[in-house]
């Protein structure tokens, strides 16, 4: 079977990533456990964006942030919405009919109170969503006091004037939004709050002209949620693809225990690259410049 051809770098800690747009950043390799058996060497990838770097140059890249801070990111399969594309299904309206008589409000950080109140009810609710002190006070407090939070959607009943849901944002300019966490009233989940204030971010960012909503990271089938929005697309590792069924492929595959790098794959080259490597290079990557002594 045809192998891929690697790159070895000895004692070569950064190298420089020639991303989409003609940006830079630094990537960093960390070591994870291998399997000699099969030949898997496997590494986590980490992006630092230089000075200078925006961190939606490092988004459309593929990257997700793994600090508060936005100074390191990590390359994962993460699902993203093309706002360009976007147009609400009967499915999303369905979810929207459902949220009626709640009101919707952007706000910016700054102008975005964090009292005792609001900690207590998102404690309550990581409490209950992540497990008991996953997400400690300390974890909350040093969450909205990041730049990883530029603005909040803020979810009201308009009936009673309640704040029954909140989701962290950032936010910049027309370029992309980050939807975080989401905090929200467990008493609405028959309402299917949750997915009514995703649905809602993403219509209200496409009617700004945004152009992409990130919508975090897809590893199993109860993530596939993400998906439901037109416009849906993936990172696999090497571009951004709207192809859901090869999402799917890869999920199944995950669930195989698979003893093969994804690229090494025959069956995912022949059903989505028409089987050779030449239609994966022609379909994206990255191309690397070797750092300078």
């Amino acid at each position: 079977m045809e192998k891929l051809a690697a790159l070895r770098f000895e004692n070569l800690y950064f190298i420089c990533a020639h991303l989409w747009l003609n940006k830079f950043v630094k990537l960093l390799f960390s070591e994870q456990k291998s399997d000699y058996g099969s030949y898997q060497f496997p590494y986590a990838v980490w992006a630092i964006p230089e000075a200078g770097e925006k961190p939606s140059d490092v988004f459309r890249a593929g990257f997700l942030p793994s600090s508060r801070q936005l100074d390191r990111f990590y390359l994962c399969r993460q699902i993203r919405v093309n706002l360009a594309e976007f147009k609400l299904s009967s499915e999303n309206r369905r979810i929207l009919r459902k949220g009626k008589g709640i009101n919707v409000a952007l706000v910016p950080r700054e102008k975005y109170g964090y009292t005792p109140e609001r900690r207590q009810f998102f404690k309550t609710y990581a409490d209950i969503k992540f497990g008991k002190d996953v997400m400690t006070f300390e974890r909350l407090d040093a969450l909205f006091a990041a730049p990883i939070i530029s603005h909040l959607l803020e979810f009201t009943d308009a009936q009673t004037g309640a704040e029954i849901g909140v989701a962290t944002l950032y936010v910049e300019g027309a370029a992309l939004a980050y939807y975080y966490y989401a905090f929200y009233d467990l008493n609405y989940y028959a309402r299917n709050l949750g997915m009514f204030m995703m649905t809602s971010a993403v219509e209200l960012f496409a009617g700004r002209g945004v152009k992409n909503l990130y919508l975090g990271t897809c590893y199993s089938e109860s993530a596939l949620y993400k998906t439901q929005f037109a416009g849906a697309e993936f990172f696999t590792g090497f571009r951004w693809s709207d192809n859901l069924e090869e999402l799917k492929f890869l999920l199944r595959r995950d669930q195989k225990n698979p003893d093969q790098h994804l690229l090494e794959t025959e069956e995912y080259r022949e059903l989505f690259y028409q089987g050779t490597l030449a239609k994966l290079i022609e379909a994206g990557g990255f191309k690397v410049k070797p750092a300078v002594d």
